[in-house]
């Protein structure tokens, strides 16, 4: 029986490394155990069952899998990540949960009020969670990567284009050339091509994971070009596929996931990149 994972981390790197080795079913609570943490630690197994979309005996294969004895041994690095070596984050993410922060109730839909506040809680615990969590130096990285680059390729698609248009926004006006690929007219292949020596990628998606943004990531990697992802985990088709990577946890509630968490991150890409590169980020009108 294979040796579970220690800690949290160990996980991650874990999961990151079988990836593509687990079931389509297994995978899928992969994928929810790295984007929802919290409620893995907090949970039920079949309260959690039925939030990953999948029967409760799913949810234990995959701890076995892991190399756990079941379920409770699983959820018990989940909660030493909650509770242990962050009490900052657990007093922060308590205060939200005194207030009510829990999924979003049928009968909450007939208030705007409601539907507010779970939004502003589940971005706010979200955005807790990546200020502690957030690798700095991958950050750094990206940075670094898109102020090489003669221009940036902005590939993001469904959810992830209101995100991707303000980065396309936000570079020009801090001075980088900058393009869509938009795959207007199928032609995604023909804008790849059309990427200049050096040019970057600046690839966002997200569980459910675009096929034209994963491919568009796979043809520019494949070219030569340096790609940078944002994007939820390490089980993102994209991230092996990418230079630099950034991780962001989701913020979601039912089939509605927050643009918040992502979005401060590409600011924060944008200001840093406008400060290298000598422009003024933060008092430009074009990046408010």
């Amino acid at each position: 029986m294979t040796a579970p994972p220690a800690d949290y981390e160990a996980l991650r790197a874990a999961l990151k490394a079988r990836q593509g080795g687990l079931s389509p079913r297994l995978a899928q609570v992969a994928q929810f155990c790295l984007n929802h943490p919290e409620e893995v630690a907090v949970s039920g197994i079949a309260a959690l069952a039925r939030a990953a979309e999948v029967p409760p005996v799913t949810v234990t294969r995959f701890a076995k899998e892991m190399g756990f004895a079941g379920f409770a041994d699983l959820q018990a690095v989940f909660r030493e990540r909650l509770l242990g070596p962050r009490p900052g984050f657990a007093e922060r993410v308590g205060a939200l949960t005194d207030r009510g922060a829990a999924p979003l109730a049928d009968s909450d839909l007939d208030s705007p009020d409601r539907v507010f506040t779970r939004f502003v809680e589940a971005a706010v615990t979200s955005l807790v969670r990546i200020e502690e969590t957030l690798d700095r130096a991958a950050l750094s990285a990206c940075v670094a990567t898109l102020a090489e680059a003669p221009a940036v390729h902005v590939a993001a698609a469904r959810g992830a284009f209101g995100i991707g248009a303000y980065a396309l926004y936000g570079l020009a006006g801090v001075g980088k050339r900058a393009h869509l690929l938009d795959n207007l007219g199928a032609m995604r292949a023909e804008q790849v091509a059309a990427m200049g020596p050096g040019d970057a990628a600046l690839v966002l998606t997200f569980d459910d994971y675009t096929p034209e943004t994963v491919e568009t990531a796979r043809r520019a990697a494949e070219a030569g070009h340096p790609v940078i992802a944002i994007t939820d985990n390490e089980l993102s088709p994209v991230a092996p596929l990418a230079t630099h990577v950034v991780y962001v946890p989701e913020a979601r509630l039912g089939h509605f996931r927050s643009q918040v968490p992502a979005l401060v991150v590409t600011q924060s890409l944008i200001v840093s990149l406008g400060r290298r590169l000598g422009t003024d980020a933060i008092n430009q009108k074009s990046t408010d």
